[in-house]
């Protein structure tokens, strides 16, 4: 027998929960219906009708409505806000065969959001390139408002639950793109499914830190100074988590030394420096990489991280901006058409000089901030994933021992071969692009960059480019 019969999805508006009802719906034997007891408007703003009841049935006998809700094939439920139907609250709370939800987000990040919401009149975004934009004025007397009354019904909540011995599923707006979570949440309900990836449809909004989304930030801050638990200043991350890759590891043949690559690095040239300890090992799998540890005492593994600027431009290189061996065909037409972004169908001809792979970089950096953001259905490809996120992923397995820096690769790989005992190989040369990234850098380009790439300036302590280039084995 079902664990339960039906199921309400408490939460508040700009919490996510439009994503949120959009992947329970994915699940076939499952069906999110809307704000249903909504006061102004029957689950949607159009809907004249929802299981045979009007707007005015619905007010007349909430309760009926509920028990119709119940017996519906599957299991469906509603979204719940603190402002909507309260006479129908103390009867579901109650019922223990209503399976509870609970969705919350950071008070000051849904206030901002309903803000700019309101500013903007756009309450959903499923096309980023329509995205409208627009700052919020913070008002302390509306936000303590807010807060209070999201307070209040969160404790309400929380102690009917407590007193009616049952619990809640809790998930939070930052864990609602995780498809484990999600499948998670659908296991609790009762489905058997399990999907294997989210919805594409929504898109992220408002996806800037709070500072450049609230327009009297300083005077938010002052005013919320007692409160630091909102993590103001953070820069907001959507990217989805990575796992460690591990069939791309790779081991020299006759020294214990371990290279976990970051795509669009100087993998190659990593690969053919370790090959001078007598070859490679390579296309590990977990088990055999354990065996490899364990036959390997004293072993080191590291990874090599490049600055965003020239990491940016090999994604750029490689997969998009020519249609050769390792280009990303689709994605290009994609980029091409949807986010206008000035390739030559056919790969750089001729005419294809410095302005027009400038031209072109610049509307690509665009596009992978959106793509980083969450606001584009084209996938995040480890290729121009933040290398913040695979680092994260390599610690699914293990932590590599060293985060070498590009820039200072001769030394630190030299260091690490005294480690193990090792005479270090010079370093090959690398190929030069056609067009070097020198030749169309400047501080245009690296502003853009680091609007993409914030948390790989912050997390490994890059400045400008123009401070390594010189230096840098990349060009």
């Amino acid at each position: 027998m079902a664990r339960f019969d039906y199921f309400v999805l408490f939460a508040e508006m700009r919490t996510g929960s439009n994503f949120l009802e959009a992947n329970i719906d994915l699940y076939p034997d499952l069906a999110c219906l809307g704000e249903v007891f909504n006061p102004h408007f029957l689950a949607y703003p159009d809907t004249q009708e929802l299981l045979g009841f009007s707007q005015a049935d619905r007010d007349a006998n909430p309760m009926a409505l509920v028990e119709k809700i119940r017996e519906q094939d599957g299991i469906q439920g509603f979204r719940f806000f603190h402002d909507h139907h309260g006479a129908i609250l103390d009867d579901i709370i109650a019922d223990p065969r209503c399976a509870k939800i609970v969705l919350t987000r950071n008070p000051v990040e849904s206030y901002v959001s309903w803000k700019i919401a309101q500013a903007t009149g756009q309450w959903k975004l499923t096309n980023a390139t329509h995205h409208k934009a627009s700052q919020a004025e913070f008002d302390r007397d509306e936000f303590e408002q807010h807060l209070g009354n999201l307070q209040a019904f969160q404790i309400e909540l929380l102690n009917s639950l407590q007193k009616s011995g049952q619990t809640a599923f809790y998930v939070a707006y930052e864990d609602i793109q995780d498809v484990e979570i999600m499948n998670g949440l659908a296991a609790f309900l009762g489905s058997e499914t399990r999907l294997e990836g989210l919805s594409k449809k929504l898109k992220k909004q408002n996806p800037a830190p709070m500072s450049e989304k609230v327009a009297n930030f300083e005077e938010m801050e002052a005013s919320l100074a007692s409160l630091d638990r909102f993590d103001l200043t953070r820069t907001p991350n959507f990217e989805p988590r990575r796992g460690a890759v591990i069939p791309t590891y790779v081991a020299a043949a006759e020294a214990p030394l371990l290279y976990m690559p970051m795509r669009s690095g100087p993998v190659a040239q990593v690969k053919e420096w370790l090959s001078g300890f007598g070859g490679l090992e390579e296309n590990f799998t977990q088990k055999t990489l354990r065996q490899w540890k364990r036959g390997h005492k004293g072993h080191r593994t590291f990874t090599v991280v490049r600055h965003p600027v020239p990491r940016a431009y090999e994604a750029f290189q490689r997969h998009i901006v020519g249609t050769g061996k390792g280009a990303y065909l689709e994605i290009r037409k994609t980029l091409s058409k949807v986010y206008n972004v000035p390739l030559q169908l056919d790969g750089p001809d001729e005419t294809w000089g410095y302005e027009e792979q400038r031209a072109a970089f610049l509307a690509f950096l665009a596009f992978l901030k959106m793509n980083l953001d969450g606001q584009t259905a084209v996938r995040v490809d480890a290729v121009w994933a933040s290398q913040n996120a695979i680092l994260s992923g390599f610690a699914d397995f293990a932590l590599p021992d060293a985060v070498v820096r590009e820039e200072n690769m001769a030394a630190e790989l030299t260091m690490l071969c005294e480690m193990v005992g090792v005479e270090a190989p010079g370093l090959p040369p690398i190929a030069l692009d056609e067009i070097p990234l020198t030749d169309i850098y400047d501080e245009e380009v690296e502003a853009a960059v680091r609007d993409v790439y914030q948390r790989d300036y912050m997390a490994f302590g890059y400045g400008p480019y123009a401070n390594y280039a010189a230096s840098s084995v990349a060009s």
